[in-house]
């Protein structure tokens, strides 16, 4: 017997752009990805907030089942890289090629010309290689031999990666770990879940029948909506708290930065969204601040992004919640 749909956001036809494609978007992950509606939210939050995510786990807890459903739930461009030793910048970036028909130089663009592109397995690429991420990801263009090239809009990057597994791998270095909005575990389906999938309810099964929802277009305009959500002072002061509290820590050499706070704002504004709020809330800023603050933060034994996030529910506990 297959279990019941999780459920979505009730979001009334009057609702802003933004909380219908949170909803139609959530409604069509959840025929996919099932029993994961918190990490559903999240990911929707950060594309929402014009951000990137990074998913790590194990192998086999469908990261890139995810990753891939919510590229075909979104109409546009998608594009796949997988994340090797051998991979070079110009083959994510593009190259220029000479045509000697027209004496001239002609740019071929490489896959991160995509609405939405997935990075598999990106800590198999060399440093050099994700460094060329780091000015698609964060001014939406690519410099190829002294010319830039804009990026489509919307432009979203997924990445995956195992963090258990060390062998032929390179971590991602603190500069490139910041240019993702979010980070977050899949982490392994409830018995209940599981036993849906074993017998078909959800899963990659259903991956074939997904239909993109959402046009690149109305997706662009939701992401410029939410960035105008509302957010009183007292959360932007509980924002405050929270930063302030991850730079006194005892067990933190190095604390959340400015971009961080905004970082941590923008995400919050995209979890009201996926809950149909019209504002922001203290309890959208806690659903969202492990992950987008544990991999911004230095431990004093180093970055330990798992450490961290145990780290940072300390902080949230000891951080006095605004109310009323």
């Amino acid at each position: 017997m297959q279990s019941a749909p999780p459920a979505v956001p009730t979001v009334l036809a009057a609702a802003p752009l933004g909380s219908q494609v949170a909803s139609t978007l959530f409604a069509s992950l959840s025929r996919v990805i099932r029993g994961k509606p918190t990490e559903l939210r999240l990911i929707i939050a950060t594309l929402l907030s014009g951000g990137h995510i990074l998913v790590e786990d194990v192998p086999g807890v469908g990261k890139t089942l995810l990753a891939k459903s919510l590229a075909a739930s979104i109409g546009g461009t998608f594009r796949r890289v997988q994340g090797t030793p051998d991979l070079l910048p110009a083959d994510l970036t593009g190259v220029a090629i000479y045509r000697r028909s027209t004496e001239s130089w002609h740019f071929r663009p490489g896959p991160l010309f995509a609405n939405v592109v997935i990075v598999d397995e990106i800590n198999r690429a060399t440093p050099r290689t994700q460094a060329a991420l780091l000015e698609a990801m964060e001014e939406r263009q690519v410099s190829v031999d002294g010319t830039t090239h804009p990026l489509p809009d919307p432009f979203f990057l997924i990445a995956t990666q195992n963090p258990f597994e060390h062998a032929g791998t390179f971590p991602l270095v603190e500069g490139q770990l910041d240019r993702f909005s979010a980070i977050f575990e899949m982490g392994l389906p409830d018995r209940e879940t599981e036993r849906g999938l074993l017998m078909g309810d959800g899963g990659a099964g259903q991956l074939s029948g997904l239909q993109a929802v959402v046009s690149p277009e109305n997706l662009a305009r939701a992401i410029q909506e939410v960035r105008s959500l509302h957010c009183s002072e007292a959360v932007a002061n509980y924002i405050l708290d929270i930063v302030t509290a991850t730079r006194h820590h005892p067990e933190i050499s190095l604390g959340a930065s400015p971009r961080a706070s905004l970082g941590l704002l923008a995400v919050a504004r995209g979890h009201a969204t996926t809950v149909g709020q019209r504002f922001v809330t203290p309890d959208d800023v806690k659903a969202v601040a492990g992950s987008v603050l544990s991999h911004r933060i230095i431990l004093s034994g180093g970055t330990n992004v798992t450490a961290a996030r145990s780290i940072m529910d300390d902080v949230l506990r000891s951080v006095t919640v605004p109310r009323g």
